[in-house]
């Protein structure tokens, strides 16, 4: 149920200084999700404060200096000029704040379990600097349930009851770095809230914000939309890259299948194949439903069929490249030098978590191949939780000479920024997962789909 909430304002109305953007708002955790929020609330006009538990972030930001390659300096700089910007690790800041807004990352056990702890410590610490009458918005993607039975018993240890002394609310974040079509401000958002008063406030507050507020019966309900939407793309991913196995046994191209199939007006929408799914929501939020699915004695047979799919790709694109070195090179993956091409898990990103190209590299040095990468938007490899042995690798330059020397390059990130025709023209074989390569005929006998 989609519910309206559109109260006028008044000065005696709690929503009254969020509609008039005096209230102080406070973002915690300035990733590609925080960062963008707090400069779209600054420029709306509210005194923002930033908060992040690295100091060296807060600093650059500070002095006017982004670290996100698709936030410019120029606009970092602005905001902070304006006055109503500012970044600290000072979690006594909270104090000041009308409204907190958590966006801190949700990731996954080794087990594939849900990880709250950075959910967790965050409600502690608003918990110690909580004052009657905030508000306390979780945009973090969770399971249904997280914001009433996680944060709110961490919040009421104050003595402080939801819905009368302070007012909790959940609205999932639907940033998509790379994006140039839609931007934090012309996303709707999704609002629900622990209570009616909690759900009006939020969507007050985001209403200045963004284009349009989409306010619903609960934070569970708003919490069950974010997961929705992203195991909607990790199902349909996985039915493509499934059908990209049977068609190429078949000889049939996917994506010309794709592109034709795409030009019936109705009853379908494109999905593409590739090399496995990466970034912080498709591989890992659907697990989150899973988790929860279990305490209800539920099977989620489809979406675990669609991560064993998808977690399958790797693999499958490494046999691919290997079958192309014996066949065309008669060359074993032992004994040559593979060229990742993009190692961010997506195009025209400098992010990395999660990414297929990292899976790949590990396979592909088990089996002895000597693998090195090419990545215009990732100079090197940052730490890594699951891939802590690739931290540090540097991305090599793009010359003739350097692609040359290998004996192939797999291209697992279709940048804008790659010179595919010097590709094509200096590498004896490439196989590609994204068909990057789709322009480039001349040099089609050197090209493998995968």
């Amino acid at each position: 149920m989609i519910l309206e909430d559109n109260p006028p304002a008044g000065s005696g109305r709690p929503d009254a200084h969020f509609q008039a953007r005096t209230a102080r708002i406070a973002v915690i955790g300035l990733g590609y999700v925080g960062l963008p929020l707090a400069l779209a609330l600054c420029g709306a006009g509210f005194p923002t404060t930033g908060f992040d538990i690295d100091a060296g972030k807060t600093g650059q930001l500070n002095a006017g200096r982004s670290y996100i390659r698709q936030i410019a300096d120029a606009r970092i700089a602005a905001a902070v000029a304006t006055g109503r910007f500012q970044a600290t690790s000072d979690a006594g800041a909270l104090d000041a704040a009308d409204a907190v807004i958590i966006c801190v990352p949700t990731p996954l056990t080794p087990q594939r379990e849900p990880d709250l702890g950075f959910v967790v410590a965050t409600a502690r610490m608003i918990r110690d600097h909580l004052r009657p009458g905030q508000l306390i918005v979780l945009e973090s993607t969770t399971y249904p349930g997280t914001t009433e039975e996680v944060v709110r018993p961490i919040l009421e240890e104050t003595g402080l009851k939801s819905g009368t002394d302070f007012f909790l609310a959940y609205s999932p974040e639907r940033e998509d770095p790379g994006n140039a079509h839609f931007s934090t401000t012309s996303i709707p958002k999704v609002v629900g809230g622990d209570g009616d008063k909690a759900r009006a406030l939020a969507s007050a507050l985001y209403g200045q914000v963004v284009s349009n507020v989409i306010p619903v019966s609960s934070a569970r309900v708003a919490e069950a939309t974010k997961l929705t939407e992203n195991i909607f793309r990790s199902v349909n991913i996985a039915l493509v890259n499934e059908l990209k196995v049977v068609f190429d046994r078949m000889n049939i191209d996917i994506w010309e299948v794709i592109e034709a199939a795409k030009s019936k007006p109705f009853g379908y929408m494109p999905f593409y194949p590739g090399p496995g799914l990466g970034g912080h929501c498709i591989p890992i939020d659907p697990f989150y439903l899973t988790w929860k699915a279990r305490e209800y004695e539920i099977s989620t047979r489809f979406i675990e069929l669609a991560g064993e799919i998808n977690t399958m790709m790797p693999r499958y694109v490494v046999d691919r490249l290997a079958e192309a070195l014996d066949l065309r090179q008669g060359k074993s993956l032992s004994r040559a030098r593979i060229l990742l091409i993009g190692v961010a898990y997506k195009k025209n990103v400098d992010d990395c978590r999660e990414s297929p190209g990292l899976r790949l590299m590990e396979l592909l040095r088990a089996r002895k191949a000597e693998v090195a990468f090419h990545d215009p938007h990732i100079p090197a490899i940052p730490i890594t939780r699951e891939h802590p042995d690739l931290a540090g690798l540097r991305s090599i330059e793009w010359s003739p000479g350097n692609l040359a020397a290998f004996d192939a390059a797999l291209i697992v990130t279709d940048h804008d920024q790659i010179d595919y025709e010097m590709l094509a023209q200096f590498c004896p074989l490439i196989v590609d997962t994204r068909n990057a390569m789709r322009h480039v005929d001349r040099h089609a006998d050197r090209i493998v789909k995968a």
